[in-house]
């Protein structure tokens, strides 16, 4: 399963410090190749959240993991 990211996504990804860049794409990796992970399907929208600490990305299963967004927890599902 491959992981992609939309412009937004990348662009939360980078205002994030580095070590939570890291963490972040780490558990992505390990939600891809094994099922493992902080992931809740959505209620309000299409989709799935994963969670690192203040942080969420929010992803759809689109021929792999299309990461929609990654922010605060407070903006990311704005």
């Amino acid at each position: 399963m491959n992981i992609r990211f939309s412009n937004a996504a990348r662009r939360g990804l980078k205002a994030m410090p580095a070590k939570d860049q890291a963490a972040m794409v780490a558990k992505l990796i390990r939600y891809t190749d094994n099922g493992e992970g902080d992931v809740v399907k959505l209620t309000d929208q299409p989709g799935y959240r994963l969670r690192h600490g203040n942080s969420r990305a929010v992803f759809e299963l689109i021929d792999g993991i299309y990461v929609i967004k990654v922010a605060h927890r407070r903006e990311v599902y704005r």
